[in-house]
């Protein structure tokens, strides 16, 4: 069985990657899983400068799923470099860094200096945060300005340029197509949808940021929904996530239209999430004689 993917020029071995956000820097889960069985470890959201994010309490349960509203806290692209790179080289895995900036200028720099960093292999920037400051959101909201943060990216980076989309829109996949147009290589979807949690005994929200990002199960079918339409959209892969607990959730998404699949709340529930989803996708090719992962995708039938 062929497990091997490609995303732009990055050739992953499976299409089994981690959700930024989900899974720190790679060595916090090293303990629990062999990294080197990945497809890409995708890390945490990093910006020019270090950031800490939101005030407590940043995270809520909540029925099949959590909301949180960490806020982009990271240790900066410099620590990065000098600190986690040299212990994610060590592993035959392709490391994909998720990006942000406040600015598009910020954007533009970011991916200049993390380009020349030898050990990490694609980019993903981050257009879609919903618990950050307002006004940030624009970025991947408004069509003109996801092309032009886009565009800008394009410019300052050979890497392979993934773009990660919001699902608070009208319309995911004119978004998916305006950032394909501005030249990305690749778009992963979907990120957290805006939500809200309130202690009814004090009346208060129960996150500081009163607003948060909700994961988990409770979003699978609107994300499936969305890597269908947006399949339809463009031609570039489309990389699937949101509520993917096991393999049957991956296989749904690859069903649906992704050529890969990241892996995110399900990492807090089991630290081994990724390489029994991997198992199972390969058992699923076994048991019905696939002999690509590539003919599995966007292969949904017809309803009669």
């Amino acid at each position: 069985m062929n497990l091997e993917v490609c995303i732009g020029k990055l050739r992953l071995k499976n299409p089994v990657m981690t959700a930024s956000g989900a899974f720190g820097y790679g060595e916090e889960y090293a303990e629990f899983i062999d990294l080197n069985r990945l497809g890409a470890v995708v890390v945490k959201g990093l910006s020019l400068t270090p950031k800490e994010g939101n005030p407590a309490p940043r995270i809520v349960e909540t029925p099949s799923g959590m909301l949180n509203a960490i806020g982009l806290q990271n240790i900066g692209i410099e620590r990065f470099i000098k600190e986690k790179i040299p212990f994610l080289k060590q592993f035959n895995t392709s490391v994909i860094v998720n990006f942000f900036g406040d600015s598009i200028e910020e954007y533009a720099m970011a991916a200049e200096r993390l380009s020349c960093v030898d050990g990490i292999d694609g980019l993903e920037m981050n257009i879609s945060c919903p618990n950050k400051q307002a006004g940030w959101g624009i970025f991947g909201t408004d069509p003109k300005v996801t092309h032009e943060v886009v565009s800008a990216v394009r410019k300052k980076t050979n890497l392979t340029l993934i773009v990660k989309l919001s699902p608070n829109v009208t319309d995911i996949a004119l978004m998916a197509k305006v950032a394909e147009d501005a030249g990305a290589d690749a778009v992963s979807l979907i990120n957290t949808i805006t939500g809200m949690a309130i202690d009814i005994q004090t009346r208060k929200p129960r996150l500081a940021n009163i607003k948060g990002g909700l994961s988990g199960p409770a979003i699978r079918p609107i994300a499936v929904r969305m890597v269908y339409e947006v399949k339809q959209a463009v031609k570039i892969p489309v990389i699937g996530l949101g509520g993917i607990m096991n393999a049957d959730d991956a296989i749904e998404f690859i069903i649906a239209g992704a050529a890969a699949v990241a892996v995110g709340t399900a990492n807090f529930v089991n630290p081994m999430a990724t390489i029994e989803i991997l198992d199972g996708i390969a058992e699923y090719m076994k048991t019905h004689r696939i002999e690509d992962i590539g003919s599995l995708t966007g292969t949904v039938a017809p309803c009669s």
